[in-house]
């Protein structure tokens, strides 16, 4: 059939096939063992990129498996019966392949990128590490170290560790708050057994859903992956997939609200973050034009504001982070030490702004243009299709494409964007600040005069931090 709006992915239909903008043919096949396989193709393509999915994250894991999913991801590449790891490198860079994983907060996805002829070694091999990981002891030991080295140069990152303060602050308890590779102290306690039960509950045929976009036959890729999950021992019929997660926005229990991490480093990170959108609210496109307009480039206020006009941060930026039952809208700015305090303000003025007055008809035209052209831009690399199709089929259960998306853009008001904007502006604010800052000028129950002086030893809002 021909695409006209968004098409559901039903959970019970066996074959969906449709084409998307561009003429692209997109196809899904649910095995009888409850794998679901979707592919789209782009005659163009001398490549192709395929992706195994399992709808496991950071926020499914239980007391005592905290960092299990992203242990997991690093073990799946240490080898198999069949397979050592090293056969597994050379297998994709013998030909030139790409070959990685992501570990996420509602996913972990094991991918490849490989010329149109190497993709049924690209499936073999994928299909091997995700049923097959012996998970040896004695890799388990050597990746525990890995994972310790991993998170030790993520606590030298300010970026790194304000966003994971920031999750923190704003989802409070929420799962999602949780960060996404475990502490040093879960990777140091993890045993393989407990790490092994999360691979043996999480690892399913019911679980797994495989994505392939560019140079690819759906029939062939098809029989291609249903005889390699045979041939790895797992069972051939009497499946169905997984139930998606329950949908819709939580109420959630704000973190501790001002944090502020002294460092001596020569940049202060700071961020800022409200509740935001979960994945399937209607207004997620509205709130994409809010974010262009604020900080989604060099044309946005954050950006022209405190970097162009004052000089007083090189990288600016506002960000939506969107999952199944909740959402983060944050701000973002490294700068100086001493003008951390006049730069929290100054983020904080111009979200006010778009909450109070609204934007303009040229920002609104502005960003329709740069989300529209940015989407179709990165549509043309197999990557981002094979990731579409992954996120439609595990998180929102419907597939939209390049035409549906403008559309919704399209229906974004100058009075919805505000109106966005002045809810979550009304949230409870979470402040996070990295860098060699004297904690008490941010004190959250201090209140406080607008004027900030350049040495940064003046207030940083007209009101709380932690107010709204």
């Amino acid at each position: 059939m021909a695409m006209n709006g968004p098409v559901p992915l039903p959970l019970d239909s066996i074959e969906i096939s449709f084409r998307a903008s561009g003429d692209e043919l997109v196809r899904r096949s649910v095995l009888p063992s409850g794998v679901r396989i979707l592919s789209e193709a782009m005659p163009s393509a001398r490549s192709a990129t395929v992706g195994f999915w399992v709808a496991v994250g950071s926020r499914d894991e239980v007391e005592g498996r905290r960092g299990s999913t992203h242990f997991l991801e690093h073990l799946l590449f240490k080898g198999t019966p069949t397979r050592s790891a090293f056969d597994i490198s050379v297998a994709f860079e013998s030909v030139g392949g790409e070959h990685n994983a992501a570990t996420a907060k509602e996913y972990t996805c094991y991918y490849a990128k490989v010329r149109d002829v190497d993709l049924d070694m690209a499936v073999d091999v994928l299909a091997d590490m995700v049923t097959s990981s012996v998970l040896d002891p004695d890799e388990f030991e050597v990746e525990r170290g890995v994972i310790l080295d991993e998170l030790a140069m993520a606590d030298d990152d300010a970026a790194d560790v304000g966003s994971e303060r920031l999750f923190e602050s704003v989802l409070g308890d929420h799962p999602l708050g949780r960060p996404i590779g475990g502490s040093p102290e879960s990777i140091r306690e993890a045993s393989r057994d407990e790490v092994l039960r999360h691979y043996r509950e999480n690892y399913r045929p019911q679980d797994l859903v495989v994505t392939v976009a560019g140079a690819v036959d759906h029939e062939r890729v098809v029989a291609r992956i249903e005889a390699a999950l045979v041939a790895a021992g797992w069972p051939d019929d009497a499946g169905e997939p997984v139930p998606r997660r329950a949908k819709g926005a939580v109420a959630l229990t704000q973190g501790e609200p001002v944090l502020v991490l002294p460092r001596p480093l020569e940049q202060a990170t700071v961020l800022l973050g409200v509740p935001g959108l979960a994945l399937t609210d209607p207004r997620r496109p509205t709130l994409s034009i809010l974010n262009a307009v604020l900080g989604g480039g060099m044309s946005s206020r954050l950006f022209q504001e405190i970097r162009e006009k004052r000089g007083l941060a090189y990288s600016v930026y506002s960000f939506t982070p969107s999952y199944s039952d909740a959402g983060i809208f944050g701000l973002y700015a490294g700068c100086a030490p001493r003008n951390a305090s006049e730069v929290t303000r100054l983020l904080l003025d111009e979200f006010e702004r778009i909450a109070v007055d609204g934007i303009t008809d040229d920002e609104l035209s502005r960003s329709l243009g740069m989300l529209g052209g940015a989407a179709a831009l990165a549509l043309e690399d197999s990557d981002t299709r094979m990731n579409r199709l992954g996120r439609a089929e595990i998180s929102t259960g419907e597939f939209v494409d390049l035409d549906e998306s403008l559309a919704r853009l399209g229906r974004v008001t100058k009075a919805g964007v505000r109106a966005l904007a002045e809810e979550l502006r009304s949230g409870v604010v979470s402040t996070v600040i990295v860098g060699d800052v004297d904690p008490a000028l941010f004190d959250p129950t201090l209140v406080l005069p607008e004027d900030v002086d350049s040495a940064g030893t003046g207030p940083v809002a007209t009101t709380p931090l932690g107010a709204s």
